[in-house]
């Protein structure tokens, strides 16, 4: 059956889709949290003119349904989430009262002190610090801050950065699997500065990376990003080599250092990422020219402009959990990949990217393996 995709609460009833958007989603544009808190929000008014501040809105239902009376400003590290929250803010057009709301990425601060904010709990610990942080310096005197999210992601660890970072911190009864995180900010508290971003070092090539908060293991090198490099080719003759899904950049990174004739594309959907390799690469290749793209997948990456992909999947879009965002890398890159060109892709053994790129492209071949990851290399025939 078809999602449902009416959002009805005391701010409105609001149509409110995923994105991409596919004909036959079968998820929710929204979660129990969003309605725990909308709901709240309707019985606990905020005062009149108050700009309130929403970080990690998954698809704008937050922000849609609070911008029909308020002046809003979203901030996400997904580009995915900007991209479908401007979508249903185009779907529910609020009227020509009200300002349209601001979305920022997760390095930009709101342009005004901040009256409320509402956080939605991110998967990732170290992200939620960075954006505690940001909210300490960010909120008026009096401010009120409300946290929202599923119960399996609230953990003491949650509660304790909340406490630490911004004030006195409670929590909800559950609903419908849901809490509410309510926090008291104490503008006495003294947390310290924000420990982002960090470097680790890649022993390789004695590099040191930084990487902002909410970048795909920020403290050292994931093991399958390590197998993927042991095969990164040197001294080839690709002319554009495009780094998917980059994160921090280290693989591109690699791809450059063994073939310094080679124009790099850095592609990732969080900001973070994109900004943690453009740091890396000015610090390592200084004025060499490079790209550095958030989009979604090779969306916004020229058909038949490269000769070499470089892609370590996600096997996750925000909270769910699947392939759906593998298929659109490989696709995406059969699309963008010259005559001759090859892909060059690392993963669990059990996700099975081997049938998939062989779906895609027509070939798969196995370049390496051990029990827990595989390396993968398709190519486009001539």
């Amino acid at each position: 059956m078809p999602p449902e995709v009416v959002l009805e609460v005391p701010q409105g009833r609001f149509e409110l889709r995923r994105f991409p958007r596919r004909d036959r989603e079968q998820l929710r544009a929204w979660d129990a949290a969003d309605d725990y808190l909308l709901h709240h929000l309707h019985d606990e008014p905020t005062e009149e003119g108050a700009e309130t501040w929403i970080l990690n809105d998954g698809f704008g239902a937050l922000t849609v349904a609070m911008a029909a009376r308020q002046q809003v400003s979203m901030s996400s590290d997904s580009w995915l989430a900007h991209a479908g929250t401007q979508a249903n803010l185009d779907d529910n057009d609020p009227g020509p009262t009200v300002r349209p709301p601001r979305l920022l990425t997760s390095l930009e601060d709101p342009p005004a002190r901040a009256g409320v904010v509402l956080v939605k709990i991110p998967r990732s610990l170290a992200l939620l610090e960075d954006q505690l942080h940001r909210i300490r310096h960010n909120l008026q005197p009096g401010g009120r801050i409300v946290g929202a999210g599923m119960v399996r992601a609230i953990h003491t660890s949650t509660l304790r950065l909340f406490e630490d970072i911004l004030g006195s911190t409670s929590t909800t009864l559950a609903r419908r699997k849901a809490r509410l995180v309510m926090c008291q900010f104490d503008r006495d508290l003294n947390p310290g500065a924000s420990p982002y971003p960090t470097t680790y070092q890649l022993d390789e090539q004695e590099w040191s990376l930084t990487n902002h908060a909410g970048v795909f293991c920020r403290e050292h090198l994931d093991a399958g990003t390590r197998h993927l490099l042991a095969h990164v080719p040197e001294a080839i003759e690709a002319r554009d080599i495009v780094d998917l899904g980059c994160g921090n950049g280290v693989v591109g990174l690699v791809a450059a250092h063994r073939n310094p004739d080679a124009r790099l594309t850095f592609v990732d959907e969080s900001y973070m990422a994109v900004d943690s390799a453009r740091c890396n690469w000015q610090e390592l290749f200084g004025g060499r020219d490079a790209a550095f793209l958030a989009g979604d997948c090779l969306e916004s990456v020229d058909h038949r402009s490269a000769d070499l992909i470089l892609c370590n999947p996600p096997f996750h879009q925000q909270s769910v959990m699947g392939d759906a965002v593998a298929w659109r890398m490989f696709s995406g890159a059969r699309k963008v990949l010259r005559s001759g060109g090859a892909m060059l892709v690392v993963g669990n053994r059990h996700l099975a990217y081997h049938s998939k790129l062989r779906r895609i492209f027509g070939n798969c071949d196995v370049v390496d393996s051990d029990p827990r990851f595989v390396v993968l290399r398709s190519y486009v025939r001539q």
